[in-house]
């Protein structure tokens, strides 16, 4: 049974840290693109980071460059969202994604709510 689980959202202030990990069972890891997303109140799910199969630096939306770090660990099967310089605009339920081009599987997690406070 494919899970991924999502944890270490919570309440913070302007300028404040977190760290999303999502632990994954049930498919390979390490054959999956990994991601974050984010859904915020009234809006549509967007991509915050991603970052592929073996890691490296990840790629980015604009509006989280230089404050979001993504990493992943393929022993734990795990990928971690690092998120500094938190503003009140990244408040949102975070998804944890799973994706794998070689057939289109894409699996998603249940979410963790992020809230900024001002």
């Amino acid at each position: 049974q494919v899970q991924l689980v999502e944890s270490g959202g919570g309440l913070v202030q302007t300028g404040g840290s977190l760290r999303l990990s999502c632990a994954a069972s049930g498919f390979t890891f390490s054959n999956y693109v990994m991601s974050w997303y984010r859904q915020a109140p009234g809006k549509e799910r967007e991509l915050v980071a991603g970052i592929n199969s073996i890691g490296g630096r990840g790629n980015y939306a604009d509006s989280v460059k230089g404050r979001f770090t993504i990493s992943r660990d393929n022993a734990k099967n795990t990928v971690y969202l690092q998120m500094n310089s938190l503003k009140p605009e990244d408040t949102a339920v975070y998804f944890c994604n799973a994706y794998r081009t070689l057939n289109r599987r894409n699996y998603w997690g249940q979410g963790t709510q992020v809230t900024v406070s001002s």
